[in-house]
């Protein structure tokens, strides 16, 4: 049973909080952590937004999204009304001055506390935001602020972002999210890197042919189809999440532990990503947007139905590149990623295909020989399988086949860990910034996603159409399968 560490006493504002954020995600993941006596029975979690309703009506409207969103098996009554007591509401205009006192007196009965402000609002309202929380002397030495995705659509619009939050948090006090990089998995990433020389001896051009990072989606916009039609798959999931996966795959070791170090060497991979300008675009890029099909034996509609609009979108719902990281350790060594709605399955994966032996003592005949694949699964199932070729057992001589080494994290240690939320909202609690992004690197990467998109805007091609229920467009085949590689789809 893993140790649980309770953290200091908190007031965790969060606001947003009758929003579908807070309801899925939040609520859910601070309510685990109370069950698991990480949370003091003297924190409070306070909501905050503009819709008006009591303080009972507010609990029940938790009550009910926990009821829905936390698996049946893992709801302790008892637990769930203690949980509920912890809860606070207050009325806030973002934009306004309504419900700044009446939250100022709230936290003035214990000033002293940690105090974290999660701000699960459009980024919009982050500027105004924190100027009423500086306005009304709410910002602190014990307080942080937290930034939800995306912040920005652009380098410009994230600066202003960035700009606006920090005339009144320092950096310090400042943390943007992203739940990949709570993941177990990606943390292990560091400890199988890291903590083992046999990998970190590995880890270069000299073995690894190159790496895949795929994360599917089998939802289509759901009803974000205004806010999803103005981002398309570059911004909403390459710019963040797979070019952290990429970072942590492909960073130097840090001195430590220490978030800034950590966070220096994720910028040194973005700073070495190279810029895919117009001339590259063709050969190393594919958009696309998904069409009618079926997903999971169910039939779904395209992309337009979804939107519900009349006028034809060009935004992009899946996106395949060929990326170089321009280092000694990557020289000649291409990263795949890819990303879409509407693909075959839920996923995240990174995938590491070292290069196949030069030489070879086992006979052709011995059929099933291929190289090492190491396949770091994040989700459906958290965990890490390495392919390595041994003998089939029997007479008959020696014939290899592929076998896996697995390691499913739930199965291997018998217990339910913490998920992405749980880990960050109490790591901002304690103060840990090591799996947040700093200004620099958020703005490094919008700087590179930028290039790419006035790139495909100076090559003004509508997206390509895949079947929903299939794995892109045949032309993201084309791009790994020219280099004679092929995307990893065995995914159990």
């Amino acid at each position: 049973m893993a140790t649980i560490i309770p953290v200091s006493p908190f007031d965790y504002v969060v606001f947003g909080a009758t929003g579908d954020l807070t309801q899925r995600k939040l609520l859910p993941a601070l309510y685990q952590r109370y069950r698991d006596a990480q949370i003091p029975e003297t924190s409070r979690i306070i909501g905050a937004s503009r819709s008006h309703m009591t303080l009972e009506e507010f609990r029940e409207h938790a009550r009910d999204a926990l009821k829905s969103f936390v698996p049946p098996a893992e709801i302790d009554e008892a637990k769930l009304a203690g949980f509920l007591d912890h809860l606070f509401y207050v009325a806030v205009d973002a934009l306004g001055d309504d419900g700044w006192d009446e939250l100022k007196t709230l936290l003035d009965e214990r000033p002293d506390r940690i105090r974290p402000y999660y701000l699960a609002t459009s980024p919009d309202l982050y500027g105004s935001i924190c100027r009423n929380l500086d306005r009304h002397g709410l910002i602190g030495e014990n307080s942080r602020v937290v930034l939800e995705k995306p912040i920005g659509k652009d380098l410009k619009s994230a600066r202003a972002i960035n700009d606006a939050v920090g005339a009144v948090f320092p950096e310090s006090q400042i943390f943007r999210i992203d739940h990949y990089l709570g993941k177990e998995t990606v943390q292990n990433l560091l400890a199988l890197r890291f903590a083992n020389t046999i990998f970190e001896r590995l880890w270069n051009a000299d073995v690894i042919d190159h790496v895949q990072i795929t994360v599917g989606e089998t939802v289509g916009v759901e009803g974000r189809g205004g806010y999803y039609d103005t981002s398309g798959a570059l911004r909403d999931m390459v710019q963040n999440h797979i070019l952290q996966l990429l970072c942590l795959t492909a960073m130097e070791s840090p001195i430590s532990l220490d978030a800034n170090s950590v966070r220096d060497e994720k910028l040194k991979v973005l700073r070495a990503l190279k810029p895919i300008t117009a001339a590259d675009v063709q050969a190393v890029t594919v958009r696309g947007q998904y069409a009618a099909g079926a997903v999971g034996g169910r039939p779904v509609e395209g992309y337009q139905a979804d939107l519900g609009s009349d006028a034809a979108s060009r935004t992009e719902t899946f996106v395949a590149l060929k990326l170089e990281v321009r280092s000694g350790r990557w020289a000649g060594v291409p990263f795949y990623v890819r990303t879409g709605k509407r693909l075959p399955k839920k996923l995240s994966e990174i995938v590491v295909q070292f290069r196949a032996s030069p030489f070879s003592i086992f006979p052709a005949d011995a059929f099933g020989r291929e190289p090492n694949r190491l396949v770091i699964r994040l989700q459906p199932e958290e965990g890490m399988k390495l392919e390595v070729m041994t003998k089939d057992p029997g007479p008959g001589g020696m014939r290899l086949r592929p076998t896996n080494l697995d390691i499913s994290f739930e199965e291997t240690f018998k217990q339910r860990y913490p998920d992405a939320y749980e880990r960050l909202l109490m790591d901002v609690v304690r103060g840990n910034a090591t799996l947040f992004m700093r200004r620099d690197e958020v703005e490094v990467a919008w700087a590179w996603a930028d290039t790419l998109l006035k790139a495909w805007a100076d090559r003004p091609e509508p997206p390509r159409p895949y079947a929903a229920g299939s794995w892109g467009p045949t032309a993201s085949i084309a791009l790994i399968e020219r280099d004679g590689r092929t995307w990893h789809e065995e995914i159990g």
